[in-house]
């Protein structure tokens, strides 16, 4: 597929900036992933698509059915070899403190974005999604972003280093298009790390099970979207109206969600590298909002 740019937190203007906003304090994480980026650069659609599926990114339905999701991923990879990176990698402690943060950042940010790619996929091949809930009326989260989170550090897309931009290239073309994903650009902070790491999960991603997992993992997604609390009104022809390209948006939506299973399933692997690390690491507090508060934040 054709390259498609992304739109970074420092450029984005209008409404792109105000959900950019948004994004980072509903799902309470210190940036907005590479997935959110390459949206963005459709910006009638991506302030349409906030529209449509925030009211049911900031319940505890979809945060608990995220959770649920992750826990998939984690029950797939427990029993794999150890993956060995951690222990193998001369880092310092400081690197391996900024390190283990990131990788929880992004174990807490990445099983959101799936679903959120599956449910606008869906919506946009006009499959049905999202139950027929009341505005106002499921569980909210409160928002913000936890003090300990880590900030959202990353390299490049196309890092000055030729080892490293060597490294990303390769990725990409293991994993599919678009772009280097957000954790391995994050994780390209301690380049020996990722170029170990990497070396390790790429064999592994041509496994039958790492198939089978693959494909289970992106039909619980599509099974959880459709569960969702409030229907997302999204679709082709919306998008259409709206000026923007809906294939090119559909093409680059598909793209997204397909490599999205692999992404989770390494990331896994990652997580359950690193000793003693989290499996919840970021938990919501709930908050009870009236309906008509509801209605007001969404005008």
């Amino acid at each position: 597929m054709a390259r498609v740019r992304q739109v970074s937190e420092h450029g984005a203007e209008g409404g792109v900036e105000r959900v950019y906003h948004e994004l980072r304090r509903t799902m309470r994480v210190t940036g907005v992933d590479v997935s959110l980026r390459t949206w963005a650069a459709y910006p009638r659609f991506f302030v349409a698509m906030w529209e449509a599926l925030g009211p049911n990114v900031e319940t505890r339905a979809f945060e608990e059915s995220a959770l649920g999701l992750w826990q998939e991923v984690l029950d797939s990879t427990v029993q794999w070899e150890a993956l060995g990176a951690w222990g193998t990698t001369r880092l310092g402690p400081s690197q391996r403190f900024h390190a283990r943060g990131a990788l929880e950042l992004f174990e807490t940010m990445q099983p959101r974005v799936m679903l959120m790619v599956s449910a606008v996929r869906m919506a946009l091949e006009g499959q049905p999604v999202g139950q027929q809930g009341a505005l106002g009326t499921s569980e909210r989260l409160e928002r913000g972003v936890p003090s300990r989170m880590a900030a959202m550090d990353w390299v490049a897309e196309k890092p000055g280093d030729a080892v490293l931009r060597t490294l990303f290239a390769d990725i990409v073309k293991t994993v599919g298009p678009p772009g280097v994903p957000g954790e391995y650009r994050a994780l390209g902070c301690w380049p020996s790390y990722l170029e170990t790491a990497w070396r390790r999960l790429k064999p592994r991603m041509k496994d039958e099970d790492f198939q089978r997992a693959s494909e289970r993992l992106l039909e619980s997604a599509r099974r959880r979207a459709r569960a969702l609390p409030y229907p997302v009104a999204l679709s082709r022809e919306r998008v259409s109206a709206l000026g923007e390209n809906a294939e090119a948006v559909l093409k680059v939506t598909q793209a997204l969600e397909r490599r999205s299973p692999a992404l989770l399933l390494n990331l896994s692997r990652l997580v359950q590298d690193v000793p003693d690390m989290l499996r919840q690491p970021m938990p919501g507090a709930s908050r009870l909002v009236p309906d008509w508060v509801a209605a007001e934040e969404l005008r």
